[in-house]
């Protein structure tokens, strides 16, 4: 295959009114907020799944789909194993991107960040409102790890289902993580490819609110 060959026939078009810097929230959560809600009207499946791009300590990239479980003025909210391939990356690195790929609406969402841990006790929180099996999920799979197949991670879930039949604790390398936003640049499609990019950047005192070319 010749090394410039491209995709036949995938085209993307886009319309519809630009994005203006002054119908913009001053706030970028409260822009969040807004189009998140958008996408929750427009029925796409599973509006809260992002990509989370993490880097080891050397550089090297990983990103993968999670789910953002909640939001506020403290940052974005994801939970995983912590000794997963993503959680290993944020010990060494701890700064990620996150991306909303809301395709369907012609909208991207962009978050950089620093990332911390959540305090056990929010983590605990949200693992107990959880359904049982995935709670016993939980500490059935050490995520990332090699199996040797996949009935020996259906029968780790009945031995630990046997274990406890209700009410499963949670697991010491399990949690949360919040991503702490430093920039939140919001996307949106336009005809000929003049797309809109509106960046909002922290300042010392306050959200710095730009434009950045297509």
């Amino acid at each position: 295959m010749d090394s410039a060959s491209h995709l036949p026939g995938l085209r993307s078009a886009y319309d519809g009114e630009p994005l203006i810097e002054s119908d913009m929230a001053d706030d970028p959560l409260d822009q969040f907020t807004e189009w998140f809600a958008d996408a929750v009207d427009a029925r796409l499946p599973e509006p809260n799944a992002m990509v989370l791009a993490t880097s080891s300590a050397g550089g090297r990239p990983s990103a993968r789909l999670v789910l953002l479980k909640g939001y506020d003025e403290r940052g974005f909210v994801f939970f995983t194993n912590y000794e997963s391939r993503k959680g290993r990356d944020l010990a060494e690195n701890p700064r990620a991107c996150l991306l909303f790929p809301w395709h369907a609406i012609r909208r991207q969402v962009r978050i950089e960040g620093t990332v911390v841990r959540l305090p056990r006790e929010e983590s605990e929180s949200y693992f107990h409102s959880r359904p049982y099996r995935s709670r016993i999920a939980a500490w059935a799979s050490r995520q990332s790890a090699v199996l040797e197949s996949r009935a020996v991670l259906e029968e780790r879930f009945r031995r630990l289902a046997e274990r406890w039949p209700e009410n499963p604790p949670m697991p010491d390398f399990w949690g949360g993580f919040r991503v702490i936003p430093q920039e939140i640049e919001f996307w949106q499609g336009g005809a000929d490819r003049m797309h809109d990019r509106i960046r909002y950047r922290r300042g010392r005192d306050a959200w710095i609110r730009e434009r950045l070319a297509p």
